[in-house]
């Protein structure tokens, strides 16, 4: 029987009797967000071959013994550190309708894409380096879930288009360039930066990459940018 780290242990200040009440899952749930930040410092850092458990609980402020109870090994954690990552990313744009606006559902799928970068560049980096190697941690999940929700989006845009509300462009092309054009920010940082002659981003400097995107891209599916 696995015994719960000692972190979850509920624990009482005061008089027990004043109404306060413990939350065990909002414990846990705080505890796997450092985790898998601490994770994406230190694969980022270190790559997969190098990082060590230990490490990732040190920057997490946690006991190894704690760390290993929510992931059993390194490689757990891995994955679970992508799913984390490619969850938040299209987390926006999962729950899109045929009746929805195009244009709004479009730009705000951009903007969030953009902040994501301007947030968590660890995390572009990262996905970016585990494909570039083949993807030997990501493929069941490119070949499955991936897949399925690409399909998922591209059908609701198919409908779009197919009722005369957006023009006809490849909706799986479009995905990808959506993708691709908002990761950049992050995956190429250093080189925006020597262009642009910039010692470091600044958050209008993605506002402004923003509303680039937004109005190109929608341009080219026949769109208006929502006001």
């Amino acid at each position: 029987m696995t015994k719960q780290p000692v972190a979850d242990a509920p624990t009482h200040h005061g008089n027990p009797g004043n109404g306060r009440k413990y939350r065990p899952g909002r414990i846990r749930e705080r505890n796997r967000e450092k985790i898998l930040q601490a994770a994406e410092q230190e694969f980022a850092q270190h790559g997969y071959k190098g990082a060590t458990i230990q490490n990732i609980a040190e920057r997490a402020g946690l006991p190894k013994s704690n760390v290993l109870y929510y992931f059993s090994n390194k490689k757990r954690m891995y994955s679970a550190m992508f799913d984390d990552i490619l969850a938040r990313w299209n987390k926006v744009f999962t729950d899109i309708r045929p009746e929805d606006d195009p244009a709004v559902a479009l730009s705000t799928f951009i903007r969030t894409k953009v902040e994501m970068s301007r947030r968590y560049p660890l995390a572009s980096r990262l996905f970016a380096m585990e494909i570039i190697q083949g993807a030997p941690f990501l493929l069941d999940h490119l070949r499955t879930n991936m897949r399925e929700w690409v399909r998922g989006r591209a059908e609701v845009m198919q409908q779009w288009i197919d009722d005369g509300r957006m023009t006809p462009v490849d909706p799986v092309q479009l995905i990808f360039l959506i993708w691709s054009s908002t990761q950049h920010y992050a995956d190429f940082q250093v080189q925006i930066l020597m262009v642009e002659n910039k010692a470091e981003y600044e958050k209008r400097d993605f506002d402004h990459a923003a509303d680039f995107l937004v109005e190109v891209i929608l341009r080219g599916c026949g769109l208006e940018k929502p006001t």
